[in-house]
């Protein structure tokens, strides 16, 4: 038995064990037989050292147990020990002392990767990253030629807790220098380069790194996560390296992962133009359906969504059919309840229960019970919805909100304004930083006409929540609406879009400020970008409107006319074209 196996049984019953059989010992008869000797490579001295070592750095002090068992490696250079040691004084959290064993550990055994690895996470746990080359260096030298590429692309994750990004950015790129020219190797060193100027800070740095990596092959998925990852108005350079890529034989995942990147940034029509890729190359892959389906259905082309749902509907239910239920189970109740609404649309009432029937899952009843009152109301039977809807059990604080929001946008829709700004005013007074209520108790106020409430709501999210871009943007385009207070409006539009930068909503606004104070062309530049960001019936009609005025009325007709396409029942575009008079 070794010094460890002997160790991992240590406890006080075995010490009284131990004192037994000493006196066993001395106590056999002259007939017994000695039990024959147990061979050990530890002698008496060197045991009692060594448990010494342990009572000591059990009992409070770990200091003259790290010493004795320092020593006891020392004598034996038994690795077993110097890791003991190590360990020893990083419990008693002795940074230094853990080094300095590690360091005894690497001069007696100069081949153990065990020890370097040690050294090396120390070093950073220390935050002495400037002397981590050497033992970053001999760990990746030892590693597999074939291993290679998968040890260079954990090296960021050694780095993580550093808090000198920049000198763990440049610490890293001298010790990878040796990796960044042959193909495969340094694909991962550039990447790795890459993540780290990152996360330093060093934008351009980082997009030059994943260029590198994506000359060496442009194949490489490598630098294209990395490039993912870094995507922002702030690095435009990245999405260049991403449709590199992408014009290429491009794994889905990668390519869903820019759509969601696309979403984020509300770029809905240039997803949808990617997921209608994906779903002609991969037409047997199920997520694409799914967000096409929904960004179709949101773009106001619910036969068209109806397709697409249905699509993923049937692969999904195969998948889970011939795999696990669990990854395709959510998506398929988005689908359900997407289906639901669209048979609802057309008032087949009928099959869109039959969806909602299809819903199994206890954690998404709610929402299919949400969905039933919708059904109700549009039936004309409002108060049966709410009952519904008010009967529905709350199992978080986040159902209780999905009540209050679905039973308000009945209201709205059934234009009981008061009611509804009723209701959110009582659920404000018991949720007071909840500045999502209160934007709503704006926007009801205005359906209202008591424009004033809603001034006074909005500024109080304003100061509440200055972050909060939709109430600048609400109150300014609020004003432009009115042709009132013009310059201020701006002003509010233009800090919306500080938070939002890019948003097709809020340039729409802007717009059409611009339009009301007469800048006729800057508010037709801002308006299209708008629409082709985000081609939305609201947008349309502004657009439209615009053109109509400066006598471009082809250009108009061919912008309602789309934006009809989009939404035939959009209030503005209604009221635009009964204002101007038009006739599509």
């Amino acid at each position: 038995m070794d010094y460890y196996e002997w160790m991992s049984r240590f406890n006080p019953i075995f010490l009284a064990l131990l004192a037994l059989g000493s006196v066993a010992t001395y106590a056999q008869t002259p007939e017994s037989k000695p039990a024959p000797p147990i061979s050990s490579a530890l002698d008496s001295g060197l045991f009692y050292q060594l448990l010494l070592g342990e009572l000591n750095a059990r009992s409070g002090e770990p200091g003259v147990g790290y010493s004795l068992m320092l020593d006891a490696a020392r004598k034996t250079n038994d690795p077993k020990l110097f890791q003991r040691a190590v360990d020893i004084a990083l419990q008693a959290r002795s940074g230094e002392s853990a080094l300095q064993a590690a360091r005894a550990w690497k001069l007696a055994i100069p081949a153990s990767r065990e020890a370097n690895r040690y050294i090396l996470q120390i070093l950073i746990g220390l935050n002495r990253i400037g002397e981590t080359a050497e033992p970053l260096k001999r760990e990746i030298a030892a590693v597999d030629p074939k291993d290679r590429v998968t040890a260079i692309m954990a090296i960021p994750r050694y780095f993580a807790r550093a808090t000198d990004k920049k000198l763990a950015a440049t610490t890293i790129e001298q010790v990878l220098t040796d990796f960044l020219t042959p193909a495969t190797v340094g694909v991962a060193a550039w990447s790795v380069i890459g993540r780290l100027r990152f996360e330093a800070g060093d934008i351009n740095g980082a997009i030059e790194a994943a260029r590198n990596a994506q000359a060496l092959d442009v194949k490489s998925e490598v630098p294209v996560v990395l490039a993912l990852s870094m995507m922002s108005p702030k690095a435009p350079q990245a999405e260049v390296i991403v449709k590199k890529y992408l014009e290429g034989k491009a794994l889905p995942e990668l390519r869903m992962e820019y759509v969601r990147v696309l979403l984020d940034t509300q770029r809905y029509a240039e997803a949808t133009a990617q997921l209608q890729i994906m779903t002609a190359e991969k037409p047997d892959y199920p997520e694409p359906w799914l967000i096409l389906g929904a960004l179709e259905l949101q773009d106001g082309k619910p036969s068209v969504a109806e397709r697409s749902l249905k699509r993923y509907v049937d692969l999904a239910t195969a998948k889970r059919t011939a795999t696990a239920r669990a990854p395709t189970e959510r998506g398929l109740v988005q689908a359900y309840l997407s289906l639901a609404q669209i048979a609802e649309q057309r008032k087949d009432f009928v099959e869109a229960e039959q969806w909602l029937n299809r819903i199994d899952s206890p954690n998404d009843m709610l929402n299919a019970q949400l969905r039933r009152s919708a059904i109700l109301a549009r039936q004309g039977k409002l108060e049966e919805a709410r009952k519904l809807i008010r009967g529905l059990p709350e199992r978080s604080p986040a159902d209780a909100r999905l009540k209050i929001t679905a039973e308000v946008q009945l209201l709205r829709d059934s234009k009981k304004y008061k009611m509804a700004y009723d209701l959110l005013a009582e659920a404000s007074a018991r949720n007071a930083n909840d500045f999502d209520l209160v934007y709503d108790m704006a926007m009801v106020a205005e359906k209202m006409g008591n424009l004033e409430d809603m001034e006074r709501l909005l500024r109080s999210v304003m100061a509440g929540k200055p972050e909060y871009h939709h109430a600048y943007n609400a109150l300014g385009y609020s004003l432009a609406e009115r042709n009132t207070r013009l310059p201020e409006a701006r002003q509010l539009i233009l800090k919306a879009l500080e938070y939002a930068p890019g948003d097709p909503f809020i340039s729409d606004s802007l717009g059409w400020v611009e339009f009301r104070a007469g800048n006729l062309t800057e508010s037709v530049r801002i308006l299209q970008a708008a629409f082709k960001a985000k081609p939305d019936a609201e947008i349309a009609a502004h657009l439209g409107e615009v053109l109509w005025i400066m006598g471009r009325r082809d250009q108009a007709m061919n912008v309602w006319k789309e934006g009809v396409q989009i939404n035939a029942q959009n209030e503005t575009l209604l009221d635009t074209l009964k204002r101007l008079r038009v006739k599509l």
